[in-house]
């Protein structure tokens, strides 16, 4: 079997047919529903559980090219129909698991770690799935593919990661992003790495709309997670944790979500691992989503009985600011085969666990903020127990929401109490007033 015939596009809802990840298409040409990279399961499991984690724990951070990467060391799991010479590789992968011994203290929790996905190239998560995407892409035009550019929609950290994995490339990259509805940190990156950006007047999903109209032309490549490749190197964070657990799954991984790629991505990259013997239990997911952009937490409420799209709001978790999430079907399926719970966080909520964290080490983005406080009202609710071995994925670095620090910090943040606020002391340069600032300050804690 070649290693073209060992992955393929088919129909998420089981609609017969199998399409090349090769060939330009998104949805299933029978039914109109989300496609997804299916493997042939039997070959790989050929390899023993022990011939795997052997295998991979010997690539992990080796300089083999590509197998060092955290993402393209699966890459028989991932995309094995890629050739390694048209590979685009960050060494993205391999981040911390940081143990949050001091926040765990303060919640009652022995076993608490983050997962920090934001320690990565373009300082997200979305560099795992991007890498795949864009070798995908870069394969196609070497094969002769008439691709011209890939683009997508984005609140800002799939704009990034595109663009820079585009400029390693030469391919060119278009981003549509809302217009003042991203922060500054995030829409210098695509403008520096070269791409064509449209700062565009509507909202997340607005543009949305717009880019798989523009993708029709499929010279035109669409690269938002509606794009199961994607999925392929997002479903690797869940294999890496339980990589650096020695194989052992946790009792509950927290995420947040928007558009619901990302935690149809770690399920599947669990569920495989279950199948080839690897682990022989799952963990429970939690969605964690803003208040102000709750689809998926208001179906929840219902059962899943049906998707209702919402007009989000403005949210400090920006980068999930999404109102109708492309990848539902695939996380309702996720969820159903998870046990999991959705999970929802007001802008205050999100806001107070951001601080928490970052008093105890941490330098949590808003949307870790969101499932840092999902995380507490579980542990609140007695869901979450002392013992149990909980991790939160952070999905993105916290420099790249500076203005979220600062207003919080100066007391400005919209809708948030502020409580942990901790403004710079303005004194005269006088050693008595610093001394007397000192003892007041180490005499209060």
């Amino acid at each position: 079997m070649s290693a073209s015939e060992r992955c393929w596009f088919q129909c998420v809802r089981g609609c017969p047919g199998r399409y090349s990840v090769f060939d330009v298409i998104y949805r299933c040409p029978k039914c109109g529903d989300l496609l997804e990279v299916r493997h042939d399961t039997d070959s790989l499991a050929q390899r023993s559980p022990d011939e795997w984690k052997t295998l991979f724990d010997t690539r992990t951070h080796s300089n083999d090219w590509p197998y060092g990467s955290g993402v393209w060391g699966k890459k028989e799991w991932v995309c094995p129909a890629v050739d390694d010479e048209n590979i685009v590789s960050m060494y993205e992968g391999h981040t911390n698991l940081f143990w949050a011994q001091r926040f765990g203290m303060e919640l009652g929790l022995d076993d608490l770690w983050v997962k920090l996905c934001g320690n990565s190239h373009t300082g997200s998560f979305k560099d795992l799935g991007m890498t795949v995407l864009v070798s995908v892409v870069k394969q196609m035009i070497a094969d002769g593919a008439p691709v011209r550019a890939i683009a997508c929609a984005s609140t800002g950290d799939t704009s990034a990661s595109l663009a820079a994995y585009c400029a390693a490339a030469g391919i060119p990259s278009i981003v549509f992003l809302p217009r003042n509805k991203v922060s500054a940190a995030q829409l210098i990156q695509p403008i520096a790495n070269g791409a064509m950006v449209l700062s565009l007047d509507t909202d997340f999903d607005g543009c949305m709309a717009i880019v798989k109209e523009i993708t029709q032309d499929k010279t035109v490549y669409l690269a938002n997670s509606m794009n199961s490749l994607r999925i392929e190197g997002q479903k690797t964070v869940g294999i890496e944790i339980a990589q650096q657990f020695d194989w052992e799954p946790p009792d509950w991984i927290v995420i947040p979500v928007g558009n619901l790629g990302n935690i149809s991505a770690l399920g599947k990259g669990l569920l495989l691992m279950k199948e080839l013997g690897l682990v022989d239990r799952l963990p429970r997911l939690v969605a964690a989503q803003a208040e102000r952009a709750n689809p998926f937490y208001l179906s929840y409420l219902t059962g899943f009985s049906e998707l209702v799209p919402v007009k989000a709001r403005k949210t400090a978790a920006s980068a999930i600011q999404i109102g109708n999430p492309v990848s539902y079907e695939k996380a309702v399926k996720v969820l159903r085969e998870f046990d999991g719970i959705v999970v929802q966080a007001t802008e205050s909520e999100l806001a107070e666990a951001a601080a928490r964290a970052d008093r105890t080490g941490m330098y949590a983005c808003p949307h870790t903020g969101v499932a840092l406080a999902a995380l507490i009202k579980l542990v609140e609710e007695g869901l979450i127990k002392r013992r149990d071995r909980a991790v939160v994925i952070s999905t993105a670095h916290g420099l790249k929401f500076t203005q979220f620090k600062v207003d919080y910090h100066q007391g400005t943040l919209a809708d948030a109490e502020c409580l942990r606020r901790n403004p710079p002391i303005e004194l005269p340069a006088d050693v008595g007033a610093v001394k007397t600032a000192i003892a007041e300050r180490l005499g209060a804690s």
